[in-house]
């Protein structure tokens, strides 16, 4: 049977407190852990490595998920945020890379 979201999250938190991540690290500490996660997903993704992206992408979210463990956050809660934000939003990317806002 599958884990839910919430069970990962959960296990990746007991795991962070086992190895004493949780009590001995910081917030900043974390950004800058995902932040070295964030460039191997950079050079997974230009060597075009699926397996490479597919576990950077899953450190990128462990980082997270300690981050927001270590500043009293729920990362789902922040997600259901950004979304809130964004949802209503309207338009495209264009072929360049850049989201264009359609006129209001």
């Amino acid at each position: 049977k599958e884990m839910s979201y919430a069970d990962l999250q959960m296990k990746v938190i007991q795991w962070a407190e086992a190895r004493k991540i949780i009590p001995n690290s910081t917030p900043l500490a974390q950004w800058k852990k995902g932040m070295e996660e964030m460039q191997e997903l950079k050079d997974a993704l230009d060597a075009n490595d699926l397996a490479a992206t597919s576990d950077a992408v899953g450190d990128v979210v462990v980082c997270l998920i300690n981050l927001c463990a270590l500043a009293d956050l729920d990362l789902v809660q922040c997600l259901r945020g950004a979304y809130g934000e964004i949802k209503d939003r309207k338009g495209t990317m264009n072929a360049e890379g850049i989201f264009v806002k359609e006129a209001a």
